[in-house]
């Protein structure tokens, strides 16, 4: 390599490059966090095996459907389609509450991720009410399971998504519990979190599912 002519040279000798600038710690922090699966990957086998379940149970409805469309068509006339529009936006507020939670314990705001939470459980019992008062209606008009293979699907569907959020309930609990204690090992508590964030998104994405298949679907 050829020699500057040192009359081109700058006063105090050549100019040496520098060490490249560190990569701020936080923004290395976000990337990784951003390449990374939320939570554990035992969660994600548990929740798509769940969805599964529930996919399996929706295709035989829309079997038998297209099989009895004026019997299906008949009796999804009972159902009100406010009270579910309502369930639905209920658990959509969750799902938000939920985001916001995980936010505020990944910025170190334990307080506010606890408040957040209790609200999520909030809206789940407000969710579980009235559900409870739908069937309650439903059962009292003569609708009961075994009926008609349209009301079999809707206590099935519904009674089974009910059963997953009071277990979701409980995770809530357990979220709100972890975070009123001192902050835990920061990797180990943050996959709790997520864990249990991404069981309740689950909860509310069936029910995404649940409400237009039964309440709006048509033959």
């Amino acid at each position: 390599m050829r020699e500057m002519p040192a009359f081109l040279e700058p006063r105090g000798g050549p100019v040496r490059p520098g060490p490249l600038p560190a990569r701020p710690a936080a923004a290395a922090t976000a990337s990784a966090s951003a390449s990374r699966v939320p939570g554990e990957a035992g969660i994600w086998v548990f929740l798509l095996g769940d969805m599964t379940m529930f996919g399996v149970f929706f295709v035989a409805f829309l079997v038998q459907r297209g099989q009895n469309p004026e019997l299906f068509a008949d009796s999804r006339e009972a159902l009100t389609v406010g009270v579910g529009a309502v369930n639905t936006l209920v658990l959509l507020t969750s799902s938000l509450l939920v985001a916001l939670a995980v936010r505020a314990h990944r910025l170190g705001r334990r307080a506010d991720s606890r408040r957040l939470v209790a609200l999520t459980a909030l809206c789940g019992a407000v969710f579980a009410a009235v559900k409870v008062a739908e069937w309650v209606t439903k059962l009292d008009a003569g609708h009961h399971p075994g009926d008609d293979l349209f009301f079999t699907y809707y206590y099935l569907l519904t009674g089974i998504h009910f059963l997953h959020v009071i277990i979701g309930a409980g995770v809530l609990a357990y979220w709100h519990r972890l975070l009123r204690r001192p902050a835990g090992v920061p990797e180990g508590e943050r996959r709790a979190v997520e864990c249990c964030a991404s069981y309740w998104h689950m909860v509310d994405l069936l029910w995404v599912v649940i409400f237009p298949v039964l309440y709006l679907s048509a033959t």
